[in-house]
């Protein structure tokens, strides 16, 4: 079989997904005219060297797979998935970063096919689809991918740095899962604190245990799920805000970029997950008064403002129990290196302008967040031992 010919339907598959012929495409593509071998190849082909060209493109396995969850059905996200797999599969060990590794195992993304036979027939067998709704599913990822803008690359800190410790994290996580599921406000305030003592003094003790001068900054991607994007991407930048990481706001991809070193994502991360869970359920449970946009809308704006006060009295209040003369120095130290990392990947950002409509909504919001529970808030640095 002719590599030129493979080539050249792997083109003609992307064309008409950006022409959007998906249908048509897809029926003429199945019939007598083509050979199944051959398209099938071109369709691994052609969604290999969309991804490919991803990757050039600052994109990561978990980007992809997320735009796939927002944009295509269940069936055309197994198939980004396999497909994800398998462009890893052809990439020696050294040009898989150990982020990307740790990201394909997240999402399942593992070579179950035989080597022998294209990918694409041994997917339809698979998942009990016909031939044209499996040429469907490759033009719909296609067209989903396609289009995809260049993002900055999201660097990996240097040398041995890494966020925080295995099992610092996996105890941090066992404390905030019983916090959000607990119906005893007492039980949720003591698992609080003691996710806060764990997660503060861990915070602190890394940054003056790290080398002066060692780039240690890094950045990564926090996906946000519809609706009310805009208000949610603000609850993260005050937590991102809080913890000294900076944020910048992807609304028409959904996501929020965080800059800082690893631990502080990690508690950024962490801390926004949960609060946005938080931040739904108080919503839900207050909008039974009024479920209108703009009261939901204005809710988890005040919401995501007074967090952001919160945190920021409760870091304040943890620096100055932290005795240690050398902590200021080495978390200035830290914001200045932040800074100029968020500098030299978004060096074109816009403020952004909000409105509210809703005085109820806000008066709920801001009451909601003040029994929030700040589940890794930076107090009682000098508390008893983890």
């Amino acid at each position: 079989m002719a590599e030129s010919t493979v080539e050249s339907y792997a083109v003609l598959l992307c064309d008409a997904a950006q022409r959007r012929l998906g249908d048509v495409a897809a029926r003429e593509l199945a019939g007598p005219r083509y050979g199944e071998r051959v398209i099938d190849r071109a369709a691994e082909l052609a969604l290999r060297e969309v991804l490919a060209r991803l990757w050039r493109s600052g994109w990561e396995p978990r980007d992809v797979h997320q735009i796939a969850l927002r944009r295509l059905d269940r069936r055309a996200v197994a198939l980004t998935v396999d497909v994800l797999a398998a462009e890893a599969a052809v990439r020696s060990a050294a040009a898989v970063p150990p982020r990307w590794r740790e990201q394909l195992d997240g999402i399942g993304a593992t070579v179950w096919w035989a080597g022998d036979s294209p990918l694409l027939g041994q997917w339809a067998r698979r998942h009990a689809t016909q031939r044209v709704a499996a040429l469907r599913s490759v033009l719909a990822v296609l067209e989903a991918l396609l289009p995809l803008p260049r993002l900055p690359e999201m660097p990996d800190p240097s040398g041995s740095v890494s966020g925080v410790d295995g099992k610092v994290l996996a105890r941090i996580r066992a404390l905030l899962a019983k916090a959000e599921s607990t119906a005893f406000p007492e039980e949720a305030e003591a698992l609080s604190a003691k996710a806060q003592e764990l997660m503060s003094r861990y915070s602190f003790e890394q940054a003056l245990v790290g080398s002066p001068g060692a780039r240690t900054g890094s950045a990564r991607r926090f996906w946000l799920d519809q609706p009310y994007l805009g208000p949610k991407s603000s609850l993260v930048t005050a937590v991102a805000s809080a913890n000294r990481c900076r944020a910048a706001f992807y609304a028409k991809l959904g996501f929020v970029a965080l800059v800082g070193h690893e631990v502080d994502l990690d508690l950024v991360e962490l801390l926004s997950t949960s609060l946005l869970v938080q931040a739904g359920e108080a919503m839900l449970a207050a909008g039974r008064r009024s479920r209108t946009r703009s009261f939901r809308h204005a809710f988890l704006l005040a919401y995501a403002g007074r967090v952001g006060e919160r945190l920021a009295d409760a870091d304040r209040a943890a620096g100055e129990r932290f005795t240690d003369e050398r902590l200021l120095p080495a978390l200035a130290e830290r914001s200045r290196e932040v800074d100029r990392l968020f500098a030299e990947l978004f060096p074109r950002t816009v403020p952004r302008t909000t409105t509210v409509s809703n005085g109820e909504g806000w008066a709920e919001g801001r009451a909601a967040a003040d029994r929030a529970r700040l589940t890794v808030e930076r107090s009682r640095i000098g508390g008893g031992g983890a």
